[in-house]
């Protein structure tokens, strides 16, 4: 959360020329319901069901810088899928960052909706440390604080050139 996933993937995208998806647009759009209201009448349970399968689903598009939400990685098998079909880039920041960018976001978030001033640094501290564990497997760790696009499309590129798939010399 409030990383800067959205704005980076923006940039991005338009850095390389791939078209921009983001997954819980995705989502509003294929079922016609906000992710706030969504967790609100059916609970993460049935949002991350339908989020693992709505990301699979993105297999087969070509050129596109995929924008999901923080806790995609953390369920099912994102995490290795999402290694499998791509580049994944994990945005880091320390919590204090996060905590502060969360108290003045307009956006409507539902893990942190019903957090108190006083709860919410204990809670991103926890969600980081729970989540280190799929976030660390990222192809690409990016300090996010200062988010310089050109130095993250070379590290793409420099990951992309070192491990492209390599045919045999004969079949």
């Amino acid at each position: 959360m409030a990383s800067g996933k959205s704005t980076i993937s923006v940039r991005l995208a338009k850095a390389i020329g791939f078209t921009r998806i983001d997954m819980d647009e995705l989502f509003e759009e294929r079922y016609k319901i906000s992710v706030s209201d969504f967790f609100a009448k059916y609970g993460q349970e049935a949002f991350r069901q339908l989020e693992s399968q709505l990301l699979k689903e993105t297999e087969n598009i070509d050129h596109a810088v995929i924008s999901c939400g923080g806790g995609t990685p953390c369920f099912y098998d994102n995490m290795y899928w999402m290694n499998q079909h791509g580049i994944t880039v994990y945005l880091s920041l320390p919590a204090e960052v996060i905590v502060n960018r969360l108290q003045n976001s307009r956006k409507k978030r539902p893990l942190i909706a019903s957090k108190t001033a006083d709860e919410l640094p204990v809670f991103v501290k926890e969600q980081l440390r729970r989540r280190n564990i799929y976030y660390s497997q990222a192809r690409i760790v990016f300090p996010a604080v200062s988010a310089e696009i050109s130095k993250l499309v070379e590290l793409i590129e420099g990951f992309a050139r070192f491990n492209k798939p390599q045919m045999p010399d004969s079949l």
